[in-house]
């Protein structure tokens, strides 16, 4: 299977935007907590997320929401098989939302290609993982784990003097230990992290300034979809953030990002289609 970057690369060469699908087998996940954690609606999912155009389904069985309880990985692995069986036999590419390095491998063995990691890799051996899988590496940045972040797009404005500048600088720093631990730069993908560990306005402002990620010269993946920071200058529950999310993912893919991670798959392909259509960047 081609690694990760390479696709991203041709695709996005093509006018291609690569659509993550996500697919949360968990009871409390921000958004759709608990919709699909029994098998059918797990497995129903990922055939509308497939049939709506999405090219990578993320299954992950552990919410990132802030305060989200860290979850074993007997329990993952029990909440996320459903789904991973199903979009392994329909021949999806399937990515692993996971910090642990137990539950990567096992879903690797199974048929999974990605491990989504959202914890800026604080943990080498997943990235160890994957490499030993050939298996390719969403880089996500974050400074903790979430179960610590005081609430939804909460955090000090000083805790960052240039967020641009900082997420660059500590992507790079954990891109560098997933080659030590033996990940093909090719296999390598970065995530900026909106809301992890990130206010509105700091979320806003990275997501405005995302084109500096181009230094790391590694295609860029965005998940703004349904996140707190969209509501900032117009509030909204969850479930009515569509037009900000489309909103951002046309930013972000203005911006130079590569893939998108959405929960809404078939409204954020049509805004692109029609976007490329109109001559866009």
């Amino acid at each position: 299977m081609v690694a990760l970057g390479t696709l991203l690369r041709r695709s996005r060469a093509a006018g291609h935007v690569t659509l993550m699908g996500v697919l949360n087998a968990t009871p409390d996940s921000f958004s759709d907590g608990g919709a699909y954690a029994a098998p059918d609606a797990a497995r129903a999912r990922v055939d509308a997320l497939l049939e709506a155009g999405a090219d990578i389904v993320d299954v992950g069985g552990e919410s990132t929401r802030p305060g989200a309880p860290a979850v074993s990985a007997s329990e993952q692995m029990a909440r996320v098989e459903p789904a991973l069986r199903h979009a392994c036999a329909r021949g999806a590419r399937v990515s692993i939302d996971t910090t642990d390095p137990e539950v990567a491998e096992w879903a690797l063995e199974r048929g999974a290609s990605i491990v989504n990691d959202t914890s800026c890799v604080a943990n080498a051996e997943l990235a160890r993982v994957a490499a030993r899988a050939g298996a390719s590496l969403v880089v996500m940045h974050s400074r903790g784990a979430m179960a610590a972040m005081p609430g939804f797009s909460t955090l000090d404005d000083g805790a960052y003097a240039d967020v641009a500048r900082e997420v660059v600088s500590e992507l790079r720093a954990a891109v560098e230990r997933a080659r030590a631990a033996g990940v093909s730069a090719d296999a390598i993908a970065v995530d900026p992290g909106l809301g992890f560990w990130k206010n509105a306005r700091q979320s806003i402002e990275l997501l405005g300034q995302l084109d500096a990620l181009a230094e790391l010269d590694l295609p860029v993946l965005v998940g703004a979809s349904r996140k707190s920071f969209l509501a900032q200058a117009r509030p909204a529950a969850v479930g009515d953030r569509l037009g900000g999310t489309v909103a951002a993912c046309l930013a972000a893919v203005d911006r130079g990002a590569a893939a998108l991670r959405v929960h809404d798959v078939a409204p954020v392909r049509q805004a692109l289609e029609l976007w490329h259509a109109l001559g866009s960047r």
